[in-house]
């Protein structure tokens, strides 16, 4: 790869651990609750940049990555939707050309006692992960994008 792309491609990886965050929330499982999230957020131009709904029963918990985390939970609060946590990400380019880069990555994780505990995609189809110990899997990380990129 090109050493000025690949420091490109480092760089806006070192950007977005700084900015952008994962929010954890808590939804009723009926209709409209999602999209009431959606207008408030909208309203307040907070953009959501990639996440998921994953139903529990009676409730359903959503994670959505965004850069105005503390405005969004304060708006959402206003409405009566709780922020249950602010999580700090891991924002993951994989090879979409090696097939096994979800695996291989999981694997140096898991190698390094580092637990996944959430995973999804955002927008430009990069991995997004909160784990239970930023400071490592951010280590980890580095050390992938140095090996792959």
């Amino acid at each position: 790869m090109n050493g000025n792309r690949r420091h490109t491609i480092v760089k806006s990886f070192t950007h977005k651990f700084n900015t952008m965050k994962d929010l954890e929330i808590v939804l009723e499982n009926k209709p409209g609750k999602l999209a009431l999230l959606g207008e408030i957020l909208g309203n307040h131009a907070i953009s959501l940049e990639g996440g998921g709904v994953f139903n529990n029963g009676d409730f359903a918990v959503a994670h959505f990555l965004v850069e105005a985390a503390d405005k969004a939970q304060e708006v959402l609060a206003e409405a009566g939707i709780d922020v249950v946590n602010i999580n700090d990400v891991i924002i993951q380019k994989l090879r979409q050309d090696v097939p096994g880069q979800l695996g291989m990555f999981c694997r140096r994780m898991a190698d390094n006692d580092v637990n996944i505990l959430v995973q999804y995609s955002d927008h430009s189809n990069q991995l997004i992960i909160v784990t239970d110990n930023y400071e490592k899997a951010k280590q980890v990380s580095a050390e992938w994008m140095k090996e792959w990129w």
